[in-house]
């Protein structure tokens, strides 16, 4: 199998990870002096959030330049030394590729907006005023609205047209209907992929194609009363547009131009729309599969979806999961809300810890977030003090829909800003409020801290065939807070995961699989014994085990076993 199947991913925010030149923000160089940490956590491949040139309107989602490193992160010399430091270490490398839009101060767009007979006129979506009364600039083409908030349409009164973005107004939308703006970005793929670049994450992939027609999108039946506009309509001209798919097979064919490249699409749609972007295995690698950031912490729930994805996956198609991104709330704040856990620093029934072995234990690709391994929580961040477009674009939404509280420094020691930059410097965002306990340093040396958990889950995830690439088959106990499945693979031991996402502890028992006895190896509540051999047993609120048990073949199976 590949590397990016069996492995895990981890995502690291370059503004928030490690600054090393005091000023504030992280950069590669941060990055190459924890890559040994990174090392320990048992991880295969680290994606990296954009690190070109931009203005810092979206930070770095607005690409100026797409073959050149930004200052603020350092040089194109210290990228090569980050490549070359981490593959010594057996690390892979991921690249966020942003091919949608580019920033207003690319040197294409720069000249696309010089003039209308400009030969890069039309690398961008243009369009006149619509007829009618009124100044120009309050005629707009159509209803297309924007992902943060506002009409998709600014007007540049130097040539008298509008010109669309799908977010802030300093990200035009590239027109990948014109024949030279796909070989260009190709070109710019090749670039990074001649360099040792092991992958790309894809920015918004699903969006990079629009209507021909310009065609206003249909109200949305389903809409509430009081939502914004982006949600007032479907998205059918924007989103999904038919020609996508032979975008992105030109995008994949050059990944197979190179060795054990990979490619993972940013694509939020439903699992039957989803799996269609694996194509016939000449697509993405893994369109990502965000569903476990959407969905309630329900035993039943998940288990119905997990069963729903596996059934739609195409011949070929390998999973992935997803808890958490710079765009999404931390999962240890989600889940310790939805089920009111009481103890900030407590590991005892720490759902965070169960989402987790959730994560790890899954079958395919786990994605983790930069933090999420010491359990991170949003740090609230005031109006005043918020850095984030989306919100300050949508000020009246601006708790929901505010990405500043997941992207805060990573929480390194109980040092002055957390180790994550000198203590003189300003962080570029604010830390959180329990860093002093919260923390590398304090979790490292305590084998009940939730690093630890994390790296006992990577290093048993890693060292087991049937986890890293086994199959998947739920199991039923009665109980509806429980969530179980086997993981298993001919040849090698099976494992037998059982999560407890309620309230109330709950009696296990193994007899109902058939099955005697089972080694227990892993629990997220520290204070049981592992490893032990368990029969019958009880299994607190937010607690999940995971059991060993002897391998079989094909043919060599009992009641109970898948």
């Amino acid at each position: 199998m590949n590397w990016w199947q069996t492995g895990i991913i981890y995502q690291i925010y370059p503004r928030s990870f490690q600054d090393s030149d005091a000023d504030g923000v992280g950069d590669l160089n941060g990055v190459i002096g924890r890559l040994d940490y990174l090392k320990a956590l048992h991880i295969d491949a680290i994606w990296i959030s954009p690190i070109y040139p931009s203005p810092m309107h979206d930070f770095g989602y607005d690409v100026a330049d797409y073959c050149d490193i930004h200052p603020l992160f350092g040089t194109l010399a210290d990228f090569d030394r980050l490549l070359a430091e981490a593959h010594s270490r057996g690390l892979k490398v991921i690249l966020d590729l942003v091919p949608n839009h580019t920033s207003e101060e690319h040197s294409w767009f720069t000249e696309s907006r010089s003039s209308r007979d400009n030969p890069k006129r039309d690398y961008y979506l243009w369009r006149d005023p619509a007829p009618g009364d009124g100044p120009p600039e309050t005629r707009l083409p159509n209803n297309w609205q924007t992902h943060f908030g506002g009409d998709a349409w600014t007007y540049d009164a130097a040539t008298g047209q509008f010109y669309m973005h799908q977010f802030h107004r300093s990200q035009p939308e590239l027109n990948y209907r014109h024949p030279e703006v796909l070989p260009a970005m190709l070109d710019n793929m090749r670039f990074w992929l001649d360099r040792g670049v092991d992958g790309f994450r894809v920015d918004v992939i699903w969006l990079m194609l629009k209507d021909e027609q310009f065609r206003d999108e249909p109200a949305n039946p389903h809409a509430a009363a009081d939502a914004r506009p982006f949600d007032r309509i479907q998205h059918i001209y924007t989103a999904g547009v038919e020609g996508i798919h032979d975008l992105i097979r030109q995008m994949r064919a050059v990944l197979d131009e190179y060795d054990e490249r990979m490619m993972v699409g940013e694509i939020y749609l439903p699992v039957e729309q989803l799996v269609t972007y694996y194509g016939d295995g000449d697509e993405c690698h893994m369109p990502f599969n965000f569903q476990l950031i959407n969905l309630p912490w329900n035993a039943r729930v998940i288990g119905d979806y997990i069963r729903q994805y596996e059934g739609a996956l195409p011949t070929g198609g390998w999973p992935n999961w997803v808890l958490g991104n710079h765009d999404q709330h931390r999962i240890a704040t989600r889940v310790r809300k939805e089920t009111e856990f009481p103890g900030r620093n407590s590991v005892s029934g720490d759902p965070a810890r169960l989402a987790q072995m959730l994560l790890l234990t899954l079958r395919g690709t786990p994605t983790c977030y930069y933090g999420d391994e010491i359990g991170m929580e949003d740090v609230p961040i005031p109006l005043e003090q918020c850095m984030d477009p989306a919100a300050l674009q949508q000020p009246e939404l601006f708790e929901v829909w505010g990405r500043d509280p997941e992207r805060t420094p990573m929480q390194w020691d109980a040092s002055p800003n957390a180790g994550f930059t000198a203590p003189e410097a300003t962080p570029w965002l604010p830390l959180a409020a329990d860093y002093r306990a919260r923390n590398v340093a304090a979790q490292a040396d305590d084998p009940a801290s939730m690093l630890n958990f994390f790296r006992a889950l990577t290093e048993l995830r890693r060292a087991e065939p049937a986890l890293n690439r086994g199959d998947y088959h739920d199991v039923d106990f009665g109980i509806d807070d429980v969530l179980a499945y086997w993981r298993t693979t001919p040849g090698s031991d099976w494992y037998l995961v059982v999560l407890n996402l309620g309230g109330a502890s709950h009696l296990i028992d193994l007899a109902r699989l058939g099955i005697a006895e089972a080694q227990m190896m892993l629990s997220t509540d520290p204070a049981r014994v592992t490893p032990g051999i368990a029969t019958a047993f009880s299994l607190a609120a937010n607690e999940g085990v995971i059991l060993r048990l002897p391998g079989s073949s094909d043919t060599d199976t009992q009641d109970g076993y898948p």
